[in-house]
């Protein structure tokens, strides 16, 4: 489990601390057995707001909450991200290609402009994995796993006739060949990670 507190002041000018657990169930498990724990030795008597603090913060992995606190203080919170940090916005042809896909990022229906089938073909891209060789079969799969529109030889052709596989000329094995996106193609690959 990892925890990623920060303090901060609310308006009031009372210390907040944030406290993230990446296992929801582990944490509401550790502090469930910290509460049956407690209510049996103090026979049935609920904790006290300090007691309630503590348990919070052992069952996010800490020692007690003057550790998160100290935590907290030497880890402050995050500047809100910069325009600089922020993803490119969508092209217009990002935009178009995105509306080709479903929520769940498959390839509903084949483009009709030439700039968007290239988009949407970054897309098909990024299903394959790196350093690992595909049999043509392989590919086929991956392919109709990832498209819903029932042509799954066009998106492979165009695949390697844009150099995003490669394949010996006996069609017997392909591979993902490595790409540096620009930033259009960037900004459409994150919006279709979000559909997984």
């Amino acid at each position: 489990m990892t925890t990623s507190p920060a303090s901060s002041t609310d308006t009031r000018g009372r210390e907040r601390i944030a406290l993230h657990s990446d296992d929801l169930s582990q944490f509401a498990k550790t502090l469930r057995q910290q509460l049956a724990d407690h209510l049996q030795k103090s026979e049935g008597t609920a904790p006290s707001h300090v007691q309630m603090l503590n348990m919070l913060a052992r069952a996010a992995g800490h020692r007690s909450v003057q550790a998160l606190r100290a935590q907290a203080l030497l880890k402050p919170s995050a500047p809100p991200p910069s325009a600089a940090d922020a993803p490119p916005a969508l092209s217009a042809h990002a935009a178009k290609a995105l509306t080709q896909f479903d929520a769940h990022g498959r390839l509903s229906r084949w483009p009709f402009k030439f700039a968007v089938q290239r988009l949407a073909m970054w897309g098909l891209w990024m299903r394959f994995n790196s350093g690992r060789t595909y049999t043509e079969r392989e590919v086929n799969d991956i392919l109709k796993a990832w498209t819903t529109y029932g042509d799954h030889v066009t998106p492979r052709r165009e695949l390697v006739e844009m150099g995003l596989l490669g394949r010996k000329d006996d069609c017997s094995s392909y591979w993902k060949q490595p790409q540096r996106p620009n930033d259009e193609v960037r900004s459409l690959l994150q919006a279709l990670r979000s559909r997984r």
